[in-house]
């Protein structure tokens, strides 16, 4: 069967607000021509090429097919896109080197979620008929859901801001994080709620950002980079998006995906790069994987310290597949989210191989 590894990644800085356009152009050459001059080669080298992002946050039609303009007119590509987060693009496109068609891929993603209202946008995305006329936000979606956990004793509120603190620390190491540095905890515990029993703390940021990875199969990720991170097992699974009808404080389709990318095997993973936007979501995700205590999570700050969506996902699989490159990690675990409440998740499992 052919291998398939990451053998490069690459983000925009995440950032507050761009005064870019939408279509994520200007965020996404620098990333592409990083990609390039990191890996010695050009577009031409590029078998398939997939992105993921959103008309409804970009406020256009079709808005990613301006986004193609940073790739280029010449030479004609051979392109695919995907209306979710880009994590889901990088599995078609490996999947679409898993038919031979092809051996390199590039996957991006991007997001300018400054330039409408992000909690009305991501209404849009619950069932049309009984819940989007309500106009529930995405903040008071997961405020429910950490409630939930809150009154079934899964969490507290100071676990949640310790989930905070951590992510804000490690995000010292990541050049590109929008939110970084040391919190105290009862500093946090002190501030107000955005939405009980949730704080700004405990929720991603608004971001404005991109992302991109190059796949490689076999032989050339092995030309191409030094120590590829081969991925080992990738899954997606999806909930029902009726919010009442499974408990929030759980994740099914994550233990589903998760059991598929591992085969069953959640030992010797040495960090997990976890797409929580909310603090009490690592709780459900943790136990839904099954991670072992001592993994390390989210060593580049994860979402809390910045959160590009649509290229927030993608951003988790690079993250976790650069451990694998610098050697800091022999087996890692990346996870992407899309939907209200975890409502659809995906996992990817990354391995290290001695020459």
């Amino acid at each position: 069967m052919t291998e398939v590894a990451v053998v490069g990644f690459a983000q925009s800085p995440n950032v507050r607000e761009t005064t870019g356009t939408t279509n994520g152009v200007e965020m996404l050459v620098p990333c592409f021509q990083e990609l390039y001059d990191k890996l010695g080669i050009t577009k031409s080298d590029i078998g398939f090429w997939c992105s993921g992002s959103s008309d409804y946050l970009a406020g256009r039609a079709f808005s990613f097919i301006a986004a193609v303009d940073a790739i280029g007119a010449v030479p004609p590509i051979n392109e695919s896109h995907v209306e979710m987060d880009a994590a889901w693009a990088l599995y078609e496109a490996y999947l679409k080197i898993l038919t031979g068609e092809v051996d390199t891929a590039l996957v991006y993603g991007f997001g300018k979620s400054s330039a409408g209202r992000l909690r009305q946008v991501l209404s849009m995305q619950l069932d049309p008929y009984v819940v989007t006329p309500l106009w529930p936000d995405s903040l008071s979606i997961a405020g429910l859901q950490a409630r939930a956990g809150l009154d079934a004793g899964k969490w507290t509120e100071r676990s949640m801001a310790e989930v905070a603190a951590r992510s804000l620390a490690a995000a010292q190491s990541n050049p590109n994080a929008q939110r970084s540095g040391p919190v105290d905890i009862d500093a946090l515990l002190a501030t107000e709620y955005v939405a009980n029993p949730l704080r700004a703390h405990d929720c991603a940021p608004i971001t404005d950002g991109a992302a991109a990875i190059v796949l490689a199969a076999g032989d050339r990720a092995r030309e191409l980079c030094e120590r590829p991170a081969w991925i080992s097992g990738i899954a997606h699974r999806i909930d029902t998006p009726n919010l009442g009808a499974r408990d929030l404080t759980v994740s099914a389709s994550t233990t589903a995906a998760a059991r598929d990318a591992t085969r069953g095997d959640v030992t010797g993973i040495d960090s997990a790069e976890l797409y929580a936007p909310f603090s009490h979501q690592e709780f459900i995700l943790r136990e839904a994987i099954g991670l072992a205590a001592d993994t390390e999570v989210n060593p580049s700050g994860g979402p809390l310290a910045g959160n590009p969506l649509f290229a927030g996902g993608l951003e988790r699989i690079g993250h976790a597949a650069n451990r694998i490159h610098s050697g800091q990690a022999g087996r890692v675990l990346a996870h992407a989210t899309s939907g209200p409440a975890l409502q659809q998740n995906l996992v990817a499992v990354m391995e290290g191989r001695d020459k």
